[in-house]
């Protein structure tokens, strides 16, 4: 019975993610600011449960210049993954996070110095073919999708980055340090911000039920989901667990058209597409346990 109340908690994580781009939509102020704030509260929020529990805070100069760095690969992620709902939608949004799965195939080996595998290289090739069949039947969407995926690249890249800092460190202290990180570096993008892409203005004061929405993405979708990700770690196995997250694009794109209706209605070819770029990402998992396998036997 705990292993069914695990598996649902893992699933309504996933779901909690899957909405983060409706609430990007939600929310009135633009990405950079949303970010801001998402980050600043998360911390807050963090560092208070933090001194609660009586965590040491001391990490090491070096280690904690790294993790702030990774911070501000976050924040970038976050700006771009807001930005990419708000010049199309939610869904071509998540269908471009879904490449995620496969960018850490390929970016794990180039880290940490492993051989890579050539089923990824074609898993990567069919990915390729689902966004080049959703951008040709919605080429309207084109910037979006490249943000979206552009977005999940950095996901990747800053995924591969904690595993390796999870070794060393405690991963509600890690994330502390990266929301100060994102926080700050989000906050050192403002003088080229308000330059170049917002016509010299910040829009720091969110309006209605912004706040919200605000303190529900920071708190809920960043601090207690993370929280119960990290215990649920401890009890799944890691199969199970990617397995889980690649249907965070499918969670988010249905309840996209759940709330937000014809908006979010594309032409067949996107869902194609979509299905193309998901197929793949929830097959990697099964190949990956099957050449293990393989090289196990012999």
């Amino acid at each position: 019975m705990s292993v069914v109340r695990d598996y649902i908690k893992l699933h309504f994580i996933v779901w909690i993610w899957g909405f983060t781009a409706i609430l990007g939509l939600l929310i009135s102020i633009p990405s950079v600011e949303l970010v801001f704030y998402r980050t600043l509260i998360a911390f807050i929020t963090l560092g208070l449960l933090l001194l609660y529990g009586r965590k040491d805070f001391r990490l090491g100069v070096f280690p904690v210049l790294k993790i702030l760095g990774t911070g501000v690969l976050i924040a970038a992620h976050w700006i771009l993954f807001f930005a990419a709902a708000r010049v199309s939608n939610a869904s071509v949004c998540l269908a471009g996070m879904a490449t995620c799965s496969l960018w850490t195939s390929f970016l794990e080996p180039m880290i940490t110095k492993r051989k890579i595998k050539m089923f990824e290289v074609g898993l990567g090739m069919i990915v390729i073919v689902g966004l080049y069949v959703i951008f040709r039947f919605e080429f309207d969407h084109a910037l979006g999708l490249t943000m979206a995926v552009i977005s999940a690249f950095l996901a990747a890249l800053f995924s591969v980055i904690n595993g390796q800092f999870t070794q060393r460190h405690n991963p509600y202290m890690i994330t502390f340090y990266e929301m100060i990180g994102a926080c700050a570096g989000t906050a050192a993008f403002f003088p080229i911000y308000t330059t170049w892409f917002s016509g010299g203005q910040l829009k720091l004061v969110p309006t209605g039920l912004d706040w919200l929405y605000i303190i529900v993405l920071a708190v809920i979708c960043t601090v207690y989901a993370y929280s119960v990700w990290v215990e649920l770690m401890k009890r799944l196995s890691a199969f199970l667990i990617n397995l889980t997250v690649n249907l965070e694009p499918v969670y988010g794109i249905i309840l996209a058209l759940l709330i937000f209706g014809e908006k979010e209605k594309m032409q067949p070819g996107f869902y194609l597409g979509t299905l193309i770029i998901l197929a793949s990402v929830l097959s990697y998992p099964a190949f990956n346990k099957y050449y293990k396998r393989k090289a196990m036997s012999g």
